[in-house]
């Protein structure tokens, strides 16, 4: 027997162990631009590589989570919210046995389309692009895979399959808006694609809080007080571990956050699919509603800790000036290369003949990491030197 594991093994491997209604390789609807098949990975672990690969996804190491990026050695970036995301993404799909690949690859892909400064970037860009489309991240990510990556002599983008792409799209509160999305359904997609996505508020909203109590913006009394979620979590691990160090019982506090939040996603699915009957991954597409959920004790838990992030995290001055200030530089640079156009980069220029030169500006904006974007803005706008040159 060869010592080689091919992409025939691997995808046998699949049928013996996934459950029915999971997203199996060999069953992809392909990709847009033909290709062999990989000779020793499934293509969604092919796609998973093209991602990580990619020069979006090495921005995101340079953009804003929270915390303006280069605030703090701990605080997360966008990469190391995608990484996070990634891992909640391959627990949940394992545990219910779905294709754990696939589900990784759109936690990896789902936020290649985010801005420099944040959700704060979008709404600005949102707002400059009214009369163009719009601007949102989710969309942009699928923009960024079909068209705006430009590492293949065959193709434009990064040629990723049906599956991927699709859960992109379903990532998206404005499902088929956009022309890339019109080849998709307006339904929840794969259970990978629904997993990826409740990964995402996991991660979110519990780094989050964990960032929020490592720059002391966040106080652990006043969440024992107003967070039930985090109350919960905080009597686990006294109960367990009794008194700890502040840094380590607020470090285990979190992750009993997350653990609490994972297991009552697995539990809550798996009643949800078996109550389902389901017997394909097409099954779960055609459900009216998402079966990868929270229980509704658990999803309050979490509109809680939601609301309490936004009042006194998210909207904490010490997070939303220079966030705004950011983002206002962002405004000034968009109208600054509306006027001078031929200044964005070569493969921008490009598409604004394909795309209008808003578009093509936005392209050019949203890409930039946070660092970039303020270098640009203090040499195009205050006549600072600089050693960058343009990027695409």
């Amino acid at each position: 027997m060869s010592a080689l594991r091919t992409r025939d093994q691997l995808e046998a491997m699949e049928r013996l162990t996934l459950a029915p209604y999971a997203q199996f390789s060999c069953q992809t609807r392909g990709r847009r631009h033909p290709e062999p098949p990989p000779e020793w990975r499934t293509h969604f672990q092919r796609d998973r590589d093209r991602v990580v690969h990619s020069r979006a996804f090495r921005r995101l190491e340079g953009k804003t989570q929270v915390f303006l990026n280069g605030t703090g050695d701990h605080l997360r970036t966008r990469l190391t919210h995608t990484m996070e995301v990634a891992a909640i993404a391959r627990n949940i799909a394992r545990a219910l046995r779905l294709n754990e690949d696939l589900a990784e690859t759109i936690a990896l892909a789902h936020d290649l389309g985010h801005p420099p400064f944040g959700h704060k970037g979008e709404t600005v860009l949102n707002r400059l692009m009214r009369e163009h489309g719009g601007f949102e991240h989710n969309r942009q990510s699928l923009r960024i895979v079909e068209e705006l990556e430009q590492k293949y002599p065959q193709f434009p983008g990064l040629n990723l399959t049906w599956e991927v792409r699709e859960g992109l799209v379903c990532h998206s509160p404005e499902k088929a808006d956009d022309k890339n999305a019109a080849e998709f359904s307006r339904g929840w997609g794969s259970l990978e694609a629904q997993v990826a996505n409740l990964a995402d508020e996991i991660a979110y909203y519990s780094h989050d809080l964990d960032d929020g109590l490592e720059s002391g913006l966040l106080q652990e009394k006043a969440l024992m007080r107003e967070v039930e979620l985090f109350a919960l979590a905080a009597r686990q691990v006294k109960r367990a571990h009794g008194q700890l160090p502040d840094e380590c019982r607020r470090f285990f506090i979190i992750r009993c956050v997350i653990d609490l939040q994972v297991r009552d996603v697995v539990t809550t699915s798996a009643a949800c699919i078996a109550a389902a009957r389901l017997q394909t991954a097409d099954d779960a597409r055609a459900c009216r509603h998402p079966l990868i959920r929270y229980s509704p004790a658990r999803h309050r838990q979490n509109r809680e800790l939601r609301r309490y992030l936004y009042r006194n995290l998210y909207y904490n001055p010490v997070v939303h000036q220079p966030n705004r200030r950011a983002v206002k530089m962002l405004a000034e640079l968009f109208r600054y290369y509306l006027q001078h156009p031929q200044e964005i980069g070569e493969q921008s220029r490009k598409r604004a003949a394909v795309d209008g030169w808003p578009r093509a500006i936005c392209d050019y904006l949203s890409g930039m990491t946070d660092r970039y974007a303020l270098l640009d803005y203090e040499h195009r706008l205050q006549g600072r030197p600089t050693s960058a040159r343009p990027q695409d």
